[in-house]
C-alpha cells in the first residue's frame, strides 16, 4: 500500500531527526539543567517554534496541498507552480511584516507569552532577547512549508522530513562548541543556533525544488482568486490543525507562574511524547493528505474510505504500544536520557511525572493528525476549527485548576485530556458524516492491539522495578540498559502482536517489498 510506504519514508527520517534531537536535549540538560536560562530559552525556542508546526504540519499544509494538488492534476505543471509563486509572495510580505512587528513588541509580547517572569527583570530581559534571535525561524520555516508542500504533492516526502535534521546538528554543533569555551553565552548561542539552521533548511529545501523542477518565480503580490481561496481556507485552520500546539503554548504560559524549572519540565517531558507524535502522527497526516485529495478528486470515495481505515489501525499500531511504554516506566526513560549534569535527580522525577501525563494523551494526539485530513482533502477547514476551539477552552479551564493541585502535571493532564475530546468529537463528525466507516479488519484488530499494548505496559513495569539500579549508574550502563528496553519491548510487542491478531507480520513485509506503481 503506498500510504504505508509513505508514511515509513517520512517517519523514518522524522525518527533520524527526533534522536538527533535527544542528542540535543542531553546536552542541553547537562549544560543548563532547569534553571534560569533553561527556561528563557525554552520559551524563546517554544514561540517561533509553535508557528513552526502550524504552518509546516498544520494549517498552510492542510490548505495548499489540495490546490496545489488540483491544479497540478487538471492544469499541469505551469499552472501550479504560477499558483504556487502568487502564495509565496502574498505569504512573504505578510510574515515580514509579522516578524518585524513581533521583535518589536516582544517585551510586550512576553506578559502573555510568560507572564510568571515579570517578578524577575533579568529572566524576563533575557527571554525578550533570546526570543527576538530566535524568530526570524519562522518565516524560514513557513516558506520552507509551501515548498515542502509542492513536494509533498508529488509524493517526494524525503526532502521535507530529512530537513530538521540540519536543526539539531546546528544547535548540537552550539552546544559542543561552547562546552569547548568558543562561546560563554548558551542561551545567546542557541538562539543564534536557531535563526541559521531555519535559513540552512529553507535553502536545502529550495535546492531539492530547483532539481525537481519546480522551484518558483516571486512575482508582484496580488491577491489573485487562488491566494484568496488559500487565505479562506487557512484562517480557519490556523486552529483546527494545530489545537495541540496551541495547548503546549498555553501550557508554557501556566508553567510560567509556577515554580522555576516547571517550564523545563514540560519542555523535555514533551521532547519524549513528540517521538511517537512526529514519527507516527505527523508522518501519517502529511502522507495521507495527498492520497485523500487525489482519491475523492477521482470520486473515488470507496478507497478514501479504505486508507482512512488502513491509517487509523496502523498509527494505532505504532502508539498505543508506545503510549503503554511511556506510562509504565517514565523515570527511567527520562533518568536515561538526561539526569546528569545540572540537571538532577528531582528534576528527573518532576519531569517523568509529566511525561505520564502528556503519554495519557498520545493516543489522542496522533487520531488528531490521522482525522483531520479528513476533513482539509474535503477542504473543510471550518469544522475543525471549532472542534479545536471547544477543546482548547476545556485545556485552559482543567489546566487552571489542575495546576493548584499537581503543578505541572496538572497541565500536562489537562492537556492529554483535551486531546481526547478533540478526538472523539473528530470521528463523531467524520461517522455521522458518511466520511469514516469503520471495516471489519479495523473492528477486529483495534481492541487486540489495545491487549497487546496493555500486557507490554505491564511487562515493562514489572521489568523496570526489577532493574531500576541499572538506569542510576554510569552513563553507558544507563545507555545500553535503556537501549535494552527499547528494543527488547518493540520485540516483545512484535510477538504480543502476531499472537492475539493485532497485526500480520507478513502482510506488513509484502507491503514494503511491493515497488510503487507509477
Amino acid at each position: 500500500m503506498a500510504l504505508l510506504r509513505s508514511v515509513a519514508t517520512l517517519g523514518g527520517y522524522t525518527l533520524v531527526s527526533r534522536i538527533l534531537g535527544f542528542v540535543r536535549d542531553i546536552l542541553l540538560a547537562n549544560a543548563l539543567g532547569a534553571g534560569m536560562i533553561a527556561d528563557a530559552f525554552f520559551v524563546a525556542f517554544k514561540f517561533p517554534n509553535f508557528f513552526r508546526r502550524l504552518f509546516a504540519e498544520g494549517a498552510f499544509n492542510a490548505a495548499f496541498v489540495p490546490l496545489y494538488a488540483g491544479r497540478l492534476a487538471k492544469d499541469g505543471l505551469e499552472p501550479a507552480r504560477r499558483f504556487a509563486g502568487e502564495a509565496a509572495a502574498v505569504l512573504l510580505i505578510a510574515l515580514a511584516a509579522f516578524t518585524i512587528t513581533a521583535m518589536v513588541a516582544m517585551p510586550w509580547l512576553m506578559f502573555v507569552l510568560a507572564p510568571g517572569f515579570v517578578e524577575d527583570p533579568d529572566k524576563l530581559a533575557l527571554t525578550t532577547e533570546l526570543t527576538r534571535l530566535t524568530f526570524p525561524y519562522l518565516m524560514f520555516m513557513a516558506l520552507m512549508a509551501l515548498l515542502g508542500g509542492m513536494l509533498n504533492s508529488l509524493e517526494r516526502f524525503a526532502a521535507t522530513a530529512a530537513a530538521p535534521i540540519l536543526l539539531n546538528i546546528v544547535l548540537i554543533a552550539a552546544l559542543l562548541l561552547t562546552r569547548a569555551g568558543v562561546f560563554n553565552l548558551p542561551g545567546h548561542t542557541l538562539a543564534w543556533g536557531v535563526a541559521l539552521a531555519g535559513a540552512a533548511q529553507f535553502v536545502a529545501i529550495a535546492w531539492v525544488c530547483h532539481r525537481a523542477g519546480i522551484m518558483i518565480c516571486l512575482p508582484r503580490p496580488r491577491l489573485t482568486p487562488g491566494v484568496r481561496r488559500l487565505l479562506m481556507l487557512m484562517a480557519p485552520g490556523l486552529v483546527g490543525a494545530g489545537v495541540v500546539q496551541v495547548n503546549l503554548v498555553v501550557d508554557v504560559i501556566l508553567a510560567s507562574l509556577l515554580a522555576e524549572g516547571s517550564v523545563s519540565y514540560l519542555y523535555f517531558a514533551d521532547r519524549v511524547n513528540q517521538l511517537p507524535l512526529g514519527v507516527v502522527g505527523v508522518a501519517v497526516g502529511v502522507a495521507l493528505l495527498p492520497l485523500l485529495s487525489r482519491q475523492l478528486g477521482a470520486g473515488d470515495t470507496e478507497g478514501a474510505r479504505a486508507s482512512q481505515n488502513r491509517a487509523i489501525e496502523f498509527s494505532m499500531l505504532l502508539t498505543l504500544p508506545a503510549a503503554a511504554a511511556l506510562v509504565a516506566m517514565p523515570l527511567p526513560i527520562i533518568s536515561g536520557l538526561f539526569q546528569r549534569g545540572a540537571f538532577d535527580v528531582s528534576a528527573a522525577q518532576a519531569t517523568a511525572d509529566a511525561l505520564a501525563a502528556f503519554a495519557c494523551g498520545l493516543p489522542a494526539y496522533v487520531l488528531i493528525k490521522t482525522l483531520t485530513p479528513a476533513f482539509f482533502a474535503r477542504e473543510d477547514t471550518a469544522t475543525p476549527v471549532k472542534i479545536a476551539a471547544s477543546a482548547m477552552v476545556v485545556n485552559i479551564i482543567l489546566a487552571a485548576i489542575l495546576m493548584q493541585y499537581w503543578a505541572h502535571v496538572g497541565i500536562a493532564l489537562a492537556t492529554a485530556i483535551s486531546a481526547w475530546l478533540n478526538a472523539i468529537f473528530l470521528l463523531v463528525v467524520l461517522w455521522r458524516r458518511g466520511h469514516i466507516d469503520p471495516d471489519r479488519q479495523l473492528f477486529l484488530r483495534l481492541p487486540r492491539i489495545m491487549l497487546a499494548s496493555a500486557v507490554l505496559g505491564f511487562v515493562l513495569w514489572q521489568a523496570a522495578q526489577w532493574f531500576a539500579a541499572m538506569f542510576h549508574g554510569p552513563l553507558w550502563q544507563q545507555s545500553i540498559t535503556l537501549a535494552l528496553f527499547v528494543f527488547g519491548g518493540a520485540f516483545l510487542f512484535a510477538i504480543l502482536a502476531q499472537i492475539c491478531g493485532a497485526a500480520d507480520i507478513r502482510e506488513l513485509v509484502t507491503v514494503f517489498r511491493r515497488r510503487p506503481t507509477a
